[in-house]
């Protein structure tokens, strides 16, 4: 599901045609793929414009309780994860951005291996402290004086259960201005399992490009084209690799606050 602000068509038409292709080449289907879109507030053409969309398509999901905004977003994406319990049947949820880029090809082979169960998988940080402003700012965080562990934003996977678990506990569960902080509370104090991994590149800016990526945030659709074609010509991700930043592994041995020394050698 992508849970950002709606995508232009070209950025919609463009992750259509990926996840098809990835489809073909490993003989699976993606029908629960979703475009995650609040209507609320939009006007009469543009909302016409979607409904046409997803007759063609029918891969939107129209939320028009919710106007689409910054603020809104945890309540998009814990929307759309009600949704998806009630009427899809599914083992993993990836929730991406629109301007992430991901090698579904990749995802799938690695999930056909893993347990359909309690799985949180992402990149995670568990020293960000808590934002005082911007639209980031969380006025009402009381938990403690950083975010607790939790997977970016910019795409992680979570197993079925853990999609259910949250919709029996929609009524019960605070809202933060962050989703994917929220995300982290919400499964906090339930047995999981949390699987860190460096391929999602997933931060707020990207690290750069690395073969070894499964998910990459942060990309203009002409980032994503170039890494299409290469992938198309080549079989890889990037046409040379770059390193913009450190990665790290997150250390589950100690304090939250010290999870993540950023290191050379790691993608």
């Amino acid at each position: 599901a992508h849970g950002a602000a709606p995508p232009p068509g070209l950025n919609r038409r463009f992750l259509r045609g990926e996840s098809e292709k990835a489809g073909r080449r490993h003989e699976t289907t993606f029908e629960g793929r979703r475009f995650v879109i609040g209507t609320g507030g939009l006007g009469a053409e543009e909302l016409r414009s979607l409904e046409l969309e997803q007759s063609r398509h029918k891969d939107l999901l129209l939320l028009p309780e919710l106007r689409d905004s910054y603020e809104n977003l945890t309540a998009k994406v814990l929307a759309t994860y009600v949704w998806l319990d009630l009427h899809l049947d599914f083992q993993f949820a990836l929730k991406a951005d629109d301007d992430t880029f991901v090698r579904l090809d990749v995802l799938v082979e690695e999930l056909r291996a893993k347990e359909p169960r309690r799985l949180y998988w992402g990149f995670f940080s568990g020293r960000g402290r808590v934002k005082s402003g911007g639209k980031w700012k969380e006025s009402a965080w009381v938990l403690c004086d950083y975010y607790l562990p939790y997977a970016l934003g910019g795409g992680y996977v979570i197993s079925a259960d853990l999609v259910h678990y949250l919709r029996l506990s929609r009524d019960y569960l605070n809202m933060w201005q962050s989703e994917d902080v929220s995300l982290g509370v919400w499964l906090a104090p339930i047995d999981v399992k949390r699987v860190h991994d460096p391929r999602f590149d997933t931060e707020y800016k990207s690290r750069g490009c690395n073969n070894k990526y499964i998910v990459t945030h942060k990309q203009s659709i002409e980032d994503m084209l170039e890494k299409h074609q290469t992938l198309a010509k080549e079989g890889k991700l990037c046409k040379e690799e770059v390193k913009l930043r450190l990665s790290y592994m997150y250390d589950w041995g100690v304090p939250p606050s010290q999870c993540c020394q950023r290191k050379d050698g790691i993608p």
